[in-house]
């Protein structure tokens, strides 16, 4: 059950309506072509709605901790990299992602290292040879480019998780990219989630850059798959 008071706070009211506008606009409506990059941890989360956004977006665009379970799925090696989600369902996306019209944009290269550490050597490397006593901690500067090529095209843009560890300076290289690829951009653009909301904001990017910025990562998420939130749902 849920306790709705009877009259919200003018301002509550105005960022949940604010809300629910951005996030239909990424729905119906849609202005294309249509980006959808994601990246960051929580796969299991993330991982169905890559089959959703194959079926919406024009070009879905995964790096992160995401971009793991497809590289597995790829046979490529993954190293020290944490492989979250199910592999088999990997396979299934990239199956479907090789029919006329669906494009999922993987990583061409990856910043990696032994560790975390930032007095750790770090080096670029091709994703199909990520050696195996070295982690992925942000994409490369290849996969950067392809990335922001697409954005540049893009009418439409919804991201949802760093592409690095951006808690170390080092690996953030790739989320500033693509954060700077979205602020140049013409392009209706909403930034997704409590942790690339944070990234933003850690690399000096205004809210005001993005046409939206929602904290609401995995609530998001579910709406773009056209699940109904209870939440919403209650206040309509």
């Amino acid at each position: 059950m849920y306790d709705v008071p009877a009259r919200l706070p003018h301002a509550a009211g105005y960022l949940i309506q604010s809300e629910i506008a951005a996030l239909d606009r990424l729905t119906g409506g849609i202005s294309r072509p249509y980006a959808v990059v994601l990246g960051g941890g929580k796969v299991a989360d993330k991982l169905p709605v890559v089959g959703s956004m194959l079926d919406a977006a024009d070009h879905v665009l995964i790096g992160g901790g995401m971009a793991h379970t497809f590289l597995r799925a790829l046979g490529y090696p993954t190293g020290l990299s944490l492989v979250q989600g199910d592999i088999e369902t990997a396979r299934a996306y990239l199956d479907k992602a090789a029919k006329p019209g669906v494009d999922l944009v993987l990583l061409a290269g990856l910043l990696v290292a032994a560790s975390q550490d930032p007095d750790e050597h770090a080096e670029i490397v091709r994703s199909s040879a990520k050696p195996r006593d070295r982690m992925a901690l942000d994409i490369g500067p290849e996969t950067a480019d392809l990335f922001t090529l697409t954005i540049a095209a893009a009418r439409t843009i919804f991201w949802n998780g760093p592409l690095g560890v951006c808690e170390q300076a080092l690996f953030r290289a790739g989320t500033r990219a693509i954060a700077h690829a979205l602020a140049e951009s013409p392009a209706f653009t909403v930034v997704g989630g409590g942790d690339t909301a944070a990234a933003v904001r850690l690399l000096g990017f205004a809210d005001s850059a993005f046409g939206h910025v929602s904290t609401g990562g995995g609530a998001s998420l579910e709406y773009l798959e056209g699940k109904e939130l209870p939440g919403l749902a209650a206040l309509n």
